[in-house]
């Protein structure tokens, strides 16, 4: 499976009608650059404001989620969130002409057939992720709802659903790399239970709302003056109840309301806005407790931001040792300045260097107060970057790296003689025609000491 951003090859237009406005609104979802994300654009309103997809926007999640941005909202977008991000959907430009986005028939199924067929295109940029490191839970003793989240090398959902009802009983479903959303996600209707339908309608809610776009749970029994009143609200329908829901449409799966609420999760965790690399488990979750989870998320991104990704074990066998750094890079003592690479993969590297008191350059630098050179730290963050661009060569030996440039060098903590430098770099870009874009960092402990950007070039030894 590729590492790169994706966005659609070209743009899908769907018309429909606002569940909770009752508007009819026309939507354009359009392809859109890398490193953009998922952007709704107002294009009804003076300026066409545009509201970025994160969970930092949020500001309603009484019954769908809506994002805004000063006056500008859209609301009920997560459906079709879920279906651009579970389709591979990293960036695009949501183009709607009302507060709402339409709910078509309370599922993701057009959306997700949209996307089928106008297919996506591959981008330059690599995919970011968010690689949970330690467990994140969130708990709603009202409503029983717990949401957990563990560390794991990709990412998955299962939910559990149980509101007491004789009709639902306990549901799962579940969502990882092997599920089809189209098929088996996105075609999951919105539930509601009956003994909600009129308390929605006189709280000025579900204008839009049909028993075609609504899988409706009759948990009780009810009169015949009851179902009149549905049918009043649903004029020329003529509506029964049958085996625990109104007889109108028939379950696409036995367990279609669980499915439902994870395409909602799906939906609501897009707005972490950026790939996630760990397990949710969810039981009973709610646009609230989905959307409160992945601003904890983001809150704990943001903290975890300058700290190492990958964990040192002085133990552990490295990738590669001294002998195999020297077998890739030219340099050699004393200005080889990386002793192991802990990781490596195609995109990111990381090493380590012992700081010793034995380095030559703390004779002078400086006598009294010993503290390794700014530049030398630069320098050994670039040896370890010409190690990702090396590795796969087949003759390393022959190539070398060279700067090209070295931009927005910060130096947060000195490097003194027992000090154990912890490097990360990841590549910005794609390797083209031998030169190499990096962001470079250098951790102590899980203190940032120094980061950079290095731009180098890999280039052929002369004979």
């Amino acid at each position: 499976m590729s590492n790169k951003q994706k966005t659609l090859k070209a743009p899908f237009t769907v018309k429909g009608t606002g569940l909770h406005s009752g508007l009819k609104v026309t939507m354009n979802i359009l392809p859109a650059p890398a490193d953009s994300g998922i952007v709704f654009k107002r294009v009804d309103l003076e300026g066409q404001p545009e509201i970025q997809a994160i969970a930092e926007n949020v500001t309603d999640t009484s019954r769908s989620t809506t994002i805004a941005r000063g006056e500008a909202k859209v609301s009920t977008i997560e459906h079709l969130m879920a279906a651009l991000w579970s389709m591979g959907v990293d960036n695009a430009v949501v183009e709607v002409d009302g507060p709402e986005v339409p709910i078509m028939d309370g599922s993701a199924r057009e959306y997700a057939e949209n996307i089928n067929r106008v297919g996506l295109e591959e981008q330059e940029a690599f995919i970011q992720y968010y690689n949970v490191t330690e467990t994140i839970r969130y708990v709603d003793e009202v409503k029983n709802t717990e949401i957990v989240i563990l560390p794991d090398d990709e990412f998955s959902v299962s939910v559990h659903i149980d509101y007491n009802s004789g009709v639902l009983g306990n549901q799962y479903a579940t969502f990882d790399a092997a599920t089809d959303f189209a098929k088996e996600i996105a075609p999951c209707r919105t539930f509601v239970f009956f003994h909600e339908l009129e308390p929605l309608i006189n709280a000025n809610l579900i204008k839009g709302g049909d028993i075609d776009n609504a899988i409706v749970v009759v948990e009780n029994e009810v009169t015949e003056e009851q179902i009149e009143r549905v049918k009043a609200i649903f004029p020329g329908r003529d509506v029964e109840v049958k085996g625990g829901y109104l007889d109108n449409i028939s379950l696409r799966f036995r367990n279609e309301p669980a499915r439902h609420k994870l395409l909602d999760v799906l939906g609501d965790f897009a707005l972490m806005g950026l790939r996630i690399k760990g397990k949710v488990m969810a039981t009973r979750p709610g646009h609230k407790a989905n959307t409160d989870t992945v601003k904890l998320l983001r809150k704990t991104m943001r903290r975890e931001g300058v700290k190492p990704h990958y964990k040192y074990d002085p133990a552990k066998e490295p990738v590669y040792d001294i002998k195999g750094i020297m077998g890739l890079l030219p340099h050699r003592p004393p200005f080889l300045l990386v002793d192991k690479i802990i990781h490596i993969d195609s995109e990111s590297v990381a090493g380590i260097k012992n700081v010793t008191m034995n380095e030559p350059f703390f004779v002078g630098h400086f006598p009294s107060e010993p503290v390794m050179p700014g530049v030398l730290i630069v320098e050994a963050m670039a040896q370890c970057g010409g190690i990702l661009a090396l590795h796969d060569i087949e003759d390393p030996e022959n190539y070398s790296t060279y700067f090209l440039k070295i931009d927005d060098v910060k130096f947060k903590q000195k490097v003194v003689p027992g000090d154990t430098l912890h490097f990360e770099l990841k590549l910005t870009e794609p390797i083209r025609r031998g030169i190499v874009k990096m962001e470079a960092k250098a951790f102590i402990g899980q203190q940032l000491a120094t980061e950079a950007v290095l731009v180098a070039q890999v280039a052929k030894n002369r004979a």
